[in-house]
């Protein structure tokens, strides 16, 4: 199995920028797309971004598009997530995860294998 650990969370100022981090272990990291989520009070999760197998391959969700970027470092095992022009409508506990070989990685959370625990991201106005 592959454990997943998210850092970076906090509480930043509208506009401000926050880059999380999501640390694998397990498995070869380099076999899995990664991915982005996040879940507000009283919504749904939602797809934010997700990457491929190298950094060549990246989706994002409209509402990030432009701002967020989703990257990763295989050699470190971990994948981040630079966060900018935040807004406070980002408010949301983010949760990386992993999906393995063969999945459609790029939007629904079901093609996910292994999650983190969350971090909070708390944008205020």
């Amino acid at each position: 199995q592959v454990q997943l650990v998210e850092s970076g969370g906090g509480l930043v100022q509208a506009g401000g920028s926050l880059r999380l981090s999501c640390a694998a272990s397990g498995r070869t990291f380099s076999n899995y797309a990664m991915g982005w989520f996040r879940q507000a009070p009283g919504k749904e999760r939602e797809f934010v971004g997700a990457v491929g197998w190298s950094s060549l391959s990246t989706y994002y969700a409209d509402s990030v598009k432009g701002r967020f970027t989703i990257s990763r470092d295989n050699a470190k095992n971990t994948v981040y997530l630079q966060m900018n022009s935040l807004k406070p409508e980002d408010t949301a506990d983010y949760y990386c995860a992993a999906a393995s070989s063969g999945r459609h990685y790029y939007g629904p959370p079901y093609e996910y294998d292994y999650w983190g625990q969350g971090t909070q991201v708390t944008v205020s106005s």
